[in-house]
């Protein structure tokens, strides 16, 4: 009976089918929290160049490491791969840096003309500069250090000074690979852009979800009891972020070449409409303007 329900489950997409096994609610389970959260790398995958199939590629990973995906699960993709195969390297030889702006952040940065030109093109806000630092708003609403723009992993350094901007909408990008890897393993799947980013008040960068689909990045807590009973008033809680994070452990930042991993065992609300702008605090909020 149990091989029959879950079967129902997972051909139709249902949370719960028939009796209940465990005795427990959904709800009931979430209260009790998480039995467990692990991170899975997705290895074997190539050097991704523009034009590429990152869903079959990541698809093909996760079966060559024995990996099946389950209702629920979280996959984890890293900016750098999504911007390559969206085509959005650009050579820094081939940028004219055509805006007044662009030479003046040059000029008070010391860095490129053509990069800045680039940082200038992808911000809706220039924030702060100091010798050798930009801190940006991307045109997404995301604040980063260069609008986002690194050279990190992207290229040979022998070769041409090469650079990797956003993809044009991450929300979107990871939109198409949940539809896709949904379609290829028959389970509801979310999915998570990271990126790593630094932190006002706090050293280092850690994985930030810049792009999100089949969840709300989101958990509102509000409402709830502690365990004392007392109701929490404005706990809200950037689930997104913190499966990113945890993806960064294993993903890397330097020659560790893993650009995905799946996660499980989270809890997360589905949701097909909501994106990554709901981690982004109104600008209207903002104390440190």
């Amino acid at each position: 009976m149990t091989s029959v329900l879950i079967q129902i489950n997972r051909r139709y997409k249902r949370v719960q089918a028939g009796i209940r096994i465990t005795g427990k609610s959904k709800a009931e389970t979430e209260a009790a929290g998480s039995s467990g959260v692990s991170v899975h790398p997705i290895r074997g995958l190539p050097l991704f160049a523009a034009g590429d199939d990152l869903a079959d590629a990541i698809a093909q990973g996760l079966i060559s490491g024995g990996l099946s995906p389950e209702d629920g699960d979280v996959i984890v993709v890293a900016q750098k791969v999504v911007s390559k195969v969206e085509g959005r390297a650009r050579t820094l030889a081939e940028v004219t840096c055509s805006s007044a702006q662009g030479r003046g952040l040059a000029h008070d940065t010391g860095k490129a003309e053509a990069l800045a030109e680039l940082i200038v093109a992808e911000s809706s806000e220039i924030m702060r500069v100091r010798d050798g630092l930009v801190i940006a708003r991307h045109r997404t609403g995301h604040v980063a250090a260069n609008a986002g723009i690194d050279a990190s992993n992207v290229a040979d350094p022998e070769g041409p000074d090469t650079v990797l901007l956003w993809p044009l909408d991450p929300d979107a990008s990871v939109a198409g690979l949940r539809q896709a890897l949904q379609a290829r393993f028959g389970v509801r799947l979310a999915v998570i852009m990271s990126d790593s980013l630094g932190r006002a008040w706090r050293n280092g960068t850690m994985g930030t979800a810049i792009g999100v689909a089949g969840m709300k990045p989101v958990r509102d807590r509000r409402g709830e009891t502690d365990l004392f009973g007392r109701e929490l008033k404005v706990t809200m809680v950037a689930v997104a972020d913190e499966i990113a994070s945890a993806a960064s452990l294993v993903i890397g930042e330097a020659a560790e070449g893993v650009p995905a991993a799946l996660v499980r065992g989270c809890i997360y609300e589905p949701d097909e409409d909501a994106t990554a702008h709901d981690l982004l605090r109104p600008l209207d909020q903002d104390l440190f303007r």
